[in-house]
């Protein structure tokens, strides 16, 4: 998107010039013109032709707001998650050398995390405030590092997930009995449906933008999981989607699709790519009828698709009892039903998954499958191999494995 409005640019530029050849420099008031100085047939020919080239140009590009620093797009972005403890505390080294001293080039950091909390202290002024906690207590200075360094910055933005918000205003949220309805982790989630809730995580999202981040990543863009169970008991507002001719499946995407266009429309100016985490089943469903994903509506209004695709993290599926036990092989599966998808739409995403580092203990009765060395490598080689270069590697508490190549192909 960023080279796109970079030509832009530079076409409206050379057309300006051109159009300003043609124009005459003759310059009069409508009120003094008359019948008696006509003006001569050849300026009339130029103003003609300069009308048709304005008619037949795109329109003007709209401001761009410059954040002042400058960063390259990598050959293909391989990122890492970081916390906002890790990007404000003592690990954060580590991570930089991590990042430096391997292929890979990006850190997804948490700017809004899963709890609703900001990672920064914003001006005192600000609404968000009072939701902020000083992980990072300089978030310009820490991009700058990234600057300096060459590392691709990504702000993750945690939207529907928002037990803060859900406190502090009920009437966004979803209630049982008067209560605030919290799932089995006792996480509170705010209302896909409401309007005020977009525009709440846009405006982080354009906060983020201005301290530098290139790519603005939405995550948890759904209604709780399971929803499609409760939608009938729990109370909540469904807004301007109440009287639409739809059943409740297609009220939840139509709600979770348009929440990811405006976002994207409204981060226009910002010059940053729209990236949106998803879940990896839904690209081989045609929607989840319950948390409102579908992943082609989705695909059609952002720039980059991070479907989640931790084998851990499926069941019995492409005909792999154990999907934990066989990353290359589900990662295979799953690449091959994403890329069919993509290939039908007119203009297609970048493909930029999660992949997986980290155990899941929750899946044994015994010992956990280790994930290292082997394990990140398959995922990364499986999706080389059908044609997806970009990923993103998942570790909860930003611990990675040591000695990964992670382009495994070359």
């Amino acid at each position: 998107m960023k080279k796109k409005v970079r030509q832009l640019k530079s076409f409206i530029f050379i057309s300006i010039l051109f159009v300003l050849v043609l124009v005459p420099v003759h310059i009069t008031h409508a009120e003094e013109s008359s019948e008696e100085e006509a003006l001569p047939v050849n300026n009339l020919q130029a103003r003609e032709v300069s009308l048709q080239l304005l008619e037949n140009e795109k329109p003007a590009a709209r401001f761009v707001y410059d954040s002042g620093l400058t960063f390259e797009y990598p050959d293909a972005v391989r990122g890492i998650y970081v916390t906002g403890n890790s990007a404000g505390g003592s690990r954060f080294e580590s991570l930089l050398e991590l990042v430096g001293s391997t292929d890979l080039n990006a850190m997804v950091i948490d700017i809004k995390e899963d709890h609703g909390n900001l990672t920064f202290k914003p001006d005192e002024g600000s609404p968000y405030y009072d939701i902020a906690k000083p992980f990072i207590k300089e978030p310009r200075k820490m991009l700058e590092v990234l600057e300096e360094k060459g590392i691709y910055p990504i702000a993750r933005v945690v939207v529907f997930k928002d037990s803060i918000l859900a406190e502090k205003r009920p009437d966004l949220s979803f209630k049982k009995n008067g209560q605030i309805w919290r799932n089995g982790r006792g996480e509170a989630f705010v209302n896909p449906f409401m309007k005020e809730v977009w525009e709440y995580n846009v405006e982080i999202a354009i906060m983020a933008a201005k301290l530098g981040f290139e790519d603005i990543q939405f995550d948890y863009v759904r209604f709780p999981e399971g929803f499609e169970n409760r939608d009938q008991t729990l109370e909540y507002n469904q807004g301007e989607y109440a009287n639409l001719e739809m059943d409740e499946v297609q009220k939840r995407v139509q709600a979770v699709t348009d929440f990811v266009a405006y976002a994207r429309k409204e981060l226009h100016d910002y010059d940053v790519d729209v990236s949106v985490d998803i879940f990896g089943y839904s690209a081989t469903i045609p929607e989840a009828p319950g948390i409102g994903q579908n992943f082609s509506k989705i695909s059609s209004n952002v720039d980059v698709i991070s479907s989640m695709i931790y084998p851990s993290h499926w069941t019995s599926y492409f005909g792999i009892k154990k999907p934990d036990m066989e990353p290359y092989k589900l990662t295979v599966e799953y690449a091959k039903v994403e890329n069919e998808v993509l290939a039908k739409l007119d203009d297609p995403p970048t493909s930029r998954p999660w992949i997986q580092d980290f155990e899941a203990p929750w899946l044994y009765s015994g010992p956990a499958k280790q994930y290292g060395v082997a394990e990140v490598e398959a995922q990364i080689r499986a999706l080389n191999e059908n044609g997806i270069n970009e990923f993103l590697i998942w570790n909860p508490g930003n611990s990675y494995t040591k000695g990964v190549d992670y382009t495994p192909l070359k």
